[in-house]
């Protein structure tokens, strides 16, 4: 049966399902959404407004269960007014976006730490969707949402996808603005122009052919304090990745498109993170692409991924915000709930359980996997402690992990750093200081090494600067300090089986660790 034809089916089976339920519990509404209303306050009004609305015409039973499907998983969304602040707690008048360029701003930026300290962002305002959100706006964005339902690429998408990938109102935490009537209408002429209007991805490229030609990426945005809303897209017509990711999910879940935003909180062979889309095709396929980059197909992820996972609305039950003890502070990234772990849609994954060798620390009952990314350890995901061990899900392999707790607001090491390979075998990184090995370094990252003209390999160093070489041991530990002559390498004793890092003086910290390969030759992590 056509997924349009089961329509009027489900929401005659919802109204009388809905009936029962409020019967048999005594709630005039659904656990959830009852909840859910209790924690509005003095919004409660507009949300029973919207809900009497739907519940007053049967045809619309099916809007009424989108409704409570967003009033139900409203709680966790908000908007963050943030606020800079040096390392007094003392404002500081800095806009990012009054530079002409990411460069310019980042040596204001160091600047100013120079002078007030260490800069960070701190909330200043938080501003809850249950507490604010208003009635037209929900209302226009459900009848929308199921008007775009209709279009010829969208009908096989079942209502859980639907409610999921194209009716919610908001792509993160940007602010509220009412951006799905503005691109329901900027893209109705796709209808006209699609070849196959059976073909989600085909829409979605012409799109997003569209938006490359009035928005782009611009790094400076990383040091915005908040992703972007409709309003600030328009004007600027740049963003970074998250917002480009946003656009895309706006622009086209306004067409019925079901459009994912997945991402990974930290690369694990090179620094930052990074977020990208991701739509479901007719075959039930995700394709992934990237909101104003390359189109459905054509998208590549280079880097090695350790875990990727997908925003949704819904709050997940089995994310360790839900499950894990109120008291017990965990990563911040982790502390959400609305994610789910898609590593195995990209990579194969391996289960690894991991065995603990330093001590478990009073009151902690998770433990966690971290990376190296921007020269610390970022935990990527988490485990349950159980018998002095725990078993961490689809972990990508080839990669260098720690096992660690949290304690603190800080990681702190549970035991030696591994690698895990392409086979799933762990291999411990311990350092041997018994037995030194000279190694002769080229540089400080994976670069592709080359010889010149006399066949002496080209190093990668800065003539007359000091570069520092650590080993890890439950914290890195220097091994001593070289200066870069021209041309040559940096000469070093180091531990056998030693997980190394290799820094330049007043460097960012990008620098990649690595090991010691037999003959000498640096492997790269």
């Amino acid at each position: 049966m056509a997924a349009k034809g089961i329509k009027p089916f489900i929401s005659i089976l919802f109204l009388l399902i809905t009936i029962l339920y409020s019967c048999k519990n005594g709630y005039d509404y659904p656990e959830k959404v009852e909840q859910a209303l209790q924690k509005a306050k003095g919004n409660r009004a507009t949300l029973e407004k919207l809900i009497e609305h739907y519940r007053a015409n049967a045809a619309d039973s099916l809007k009424l269960k989108a409704a409570y499907f967003l009033i139900a998983n409203m709680e966790g969304h908000y908007y963050v007014k943030a606020k800079l602040v040096d390392t007094s707690g003392k404002r500081v008048n800095f806009d990012v976006l009054s530079y002409p360029d990411y460069k310019t701003m980042v040596a204001a930026w160091d600047s100013t730490e120079k002078k007030r300290g260490k800069l960070d962002y701190i909330r200043d305002t938080v501003i809850y969707d249950i507490q604010s959100i208003g009635y037209d706006f929900l209302k226009t964005n459900i009848d929308l949402a199921f008007e775009a339902w209709e279009k010829p690429w969208s009908d096989f998408l079942t209502f859980d996808q639907f409610c999921e990938y194209v009716l919610p109102y908001r792509g993160s935490n940007e602010p509220l603005e009412e951006w799905r009537q503005y691109f329901f209408e900027k893209y109705g002429w796709v209808s006209d122009s699609i070849t196959d209007k059976s073909d989600p991805v085909e829409a979605a490229v012409l799109i997003n052919n569209e938006i490359k030609r009035w928005y782009s990426f611009d790094p400076i945005f990383y040091r915005h304090p908040t992703d972007l809303g409709l309003d600030e897209m328009l004007e600027y017509k740049r963003g970074r990745c998250e917002d480009m990711t946003n656009l895309a999910i706006y622009a086209m879940r306004s067409q019925g498109i079901a459009v994912m935003s997945d991402y990974t909180p930290a690369w694990p062979n090179t620094g930052n993170n990074h977020a990208w889309n991701a739509l479901i095709d007719r075959n039930g396929k995700v394709v992934i692409f990237m909101g104003d980059g390359a189109n459905p197909g054509e998208y590549r992820l280079n880097n090695k991924k350790a875990k990727v996972y997908r925003k949704t609305f819904a709050v997940q039950n089995n994310c360790l915000a839900m499950i894990k003890p109120y008291w017990e502070k965990v990563p911040r990234w982790l502390s959400g709930k609305n994610y789910i772990d898609v590593t195995k849609e990209y990579i194969p994954v391996f289960q690894v359980k991991v065995d603990f060798t330093y001590p478990q620390p009073d009151s902690i009952n998770y433990a966690y996997l971290a990376v190296f990314n921007s020269g610390e350890w970022k935990a990527i995901h988490w485990g349950k402690i159980e018998n002095n061990s725990a078993l961490f899900s689809d972990m990508g392999g080839d990669i260098v992990y720690l096992p660690a707790y949290y304690k603190n607001g800080k990681l702190i090491p549970a035991g030696e750093p591994f690698i895990l390979d392409n086979n799933g075998k762990q291999i411990p990184l311990k350092p041997d200081t018994t037995k030194l090995i000279n190694v002769k370094l080229y540089s400080t990252t994976k670069k592709v090494t080359r010889k010149a003209t006399d066949e002496i390999r080209i190093t990668s160093f800065k003539k007359g600067t000091p570069y520092t070489l650590y080993y890890w041991d439950k914290e890195w530990k220097k091994l001593g300090t070289a200066k870069a002559k021209k041309d040559m390498p940096l000469r070093f004793s180091v531990p056998g089986n030693a997980l190394l890092w290799l820094v330049k003086k007043d460097s960012n910290k990008e620098e990649r660790i690595f090991t010691v390969m037999p003959g000498g030759a640096q492997k790269w992590w």
